[in-house]
């Protein structure tokens, strides 16, 4: 039987905690020397006094996975510790038992970081891909909890490759996505507030690829929650192509062709979105990502595919080993499928200001066809005010790669940074704008792009 999903209770508990939002702090809030705290609508939390919440130091107390982020960074990376503080630990009701965390098997788990010193904001993050809620601990969490920001996290409502297990229906299982980080940031605010004594002067959203849409998403549904947010490589659900279902396939169709050396393939990836500079890593990502993106997404908003397979379509060419979504074609797939993705699906009509980056070599999401994408389309609406985009040069999809191809592509987790720090500096009292949108050059031989970056 499906496992259920909780949309409707969600919201409800979610519009009765911003209700909540609006009372000040009760006078029985927890004072910031407490070690636990009560986050509203959590089922189950705990609580530790930290004397570092980075993972410099949680790494050895077991408050982090060191598994969950684990391949996102590149070689020589390094992070701020030494942040004092309070972290809780806990989940919300939910049906689902993917994440194992704690020994738990309960889905719907979320971290929060309060440190001892605290400059009045909150930063909210949703994991990239089917990860949990801590893998933004290394991307994320340790800078904005060294220059003072509370920090929430969640694991998105389900983790692992079977995501689409979750839900009644096509796409229930990253609408959740969107009602988990909801969820977080409402009781999240409300949990900062009880234990600072007053509410988050300015309240972010961060997060890449998985989590680079929910920050696009939110800020298009949710403005009312944000000051802002930063996001990295999201993920493109629009109701037509280009959208993330059928970028995967097209590589999936040509590469085997390109690489037993057959004519006219070497064009078709070029058309597909994928670079010339990048051919290095075709390999790398047909063995590894292409496919294992496209059947997690697939099976999530047309499980119905498997069905028309097994009916004797011809969707695996002999010899190919990636599985048998090969030959899908999102054009081609019924009504449903598409009202599915529509469903989830972004505008472009942002309500606060938003940073993306992108690396001109992501090999997982073309940008072609992915943040070039989105810039138009909130351009198209109008809110381009509100919008800044930087094409990082040689950047690509994982810092992880940096070590496989080290001549090749530059990290961008330096530039994620960098562009918080403007958009703080943005939403800040002195409203300092950032660089206008462009294509960031890579810097000179010799510099630091592993921790630096410059927009």
């Amino acid at each position: 039987m499906p496992l259920m999903r909780i949309a409707r209770p969600v919201a409800a508990a979610g519009a009765t905690l911003l209700a909540a939002l609006l009372a000040p702090p009760s006078a029985n809030a927890a004072p910031a020397a407490a070690c636990t705290a009560r986050v509203p609508g959590a089922e189950h939390v705990t609580g530790a006094c930290l004397a570092d919440l980075t993972t410099a130091g949680t790494t050895a107390t077991g408050h982090t996975d060191p598994a969950d982020w684990a391949g996102l960074e590149a070689p020589g990376a390094v992070n701020p510790s030494g942040v004092k503080g309070v972290q809780l630990d806990g989940y919300f009701p939910d049906t689902s038992t993917t994440n194992t965390n704690h020994g738990w098997n309960q889905d719907s788990q979320f971290v929060i970081r309060l440190p001892d010193h605290w400059n009045g904001g909150l930063v909210v993050a949703g994991p990239p891909g089917v990860r949990e809620q801590y893998a933004n601990d290394r991307l994320i969490a340790d800078h904005v909890l060294a220059r003072g920001y509370a920090y929430a996290a969640t694991d998105k409502g389900n983790t692992g490759a079977r995501i689409h297990s979750d839900g009644r229906r096509p796409g229930d299982t990253v609408a959740e996505w969107h009602d988990r980080v909801t969820q977080l940031t409402v009781a999240a605010r409300r949990t900062v507030a009880r234990h600072y004594g007053r509410a988050p002067g300015h309240t972010y959203m961060a997060g890449a690829s998985a989590g680079g849409y929910l920050v696009r998403w939110q800020l298009e549904n949710h403005p009312e929650l944000y000051t802002g947010g930063v996001e990295l490589h999201g993920l493109l659900f629009t109701p037509d192509s280009p959208n993330i279902l059928d970028t995967a396939p097209a590589a999936l169709r040509a590469y085997p062709r390109y690489a037993a050396g057959e004519p006219g393939a070497l064009e078709e990836m070029y058309a597909a979105g994928y670079p010339e500079e990048s051919r290095p890593m075709w390999e790398w990502h047909y063995r590894n990502q292409w496919d294992s993106l496209q059947r997690i997404m697939r099976e999530e908003v047309d499980p119905g595919y498997d069905g028309d397979r097994e009916a004797g379509f011809p969707f695996c060419p002999a010899g190919v080993q990636q599985g048998c979504d090969t030959d899908y074609v999102y054009a081609d797939r019924p009504r449903r499928v598409h009202r599915t993705v529509e469903r989830l699906s972004l505008t472009g009509r942002i309500g606060r200001p938003l940073i993306t980056l992108q690396g001109t070599l992501d090999t997982l999401l073309p940008i072609s066809r992915s943040g070039d994408i989105y810039a138009r389309m909130v351009e198209d609406s109008g809110r381009g005010d509100l919008h800044r985009y930087y094409r990082i040069t040689d950047g690509t999809h994982s810092d992880g790669l940096v070590k496989a191809f080290p001549q090749l592509v530059r990290p961008m987790s330096p530039c994620l940074r960098t562009a918080f720090d403007a958009m703080a500096a943005w939403t800040g009292p002195a409203g300092t704008l950032p660089p206008s949108s462009r294509t960031v050059p890579r810097p000179a031989p010799g510099s630091d792009t592993v921790n630096t970056c410059s927009l």
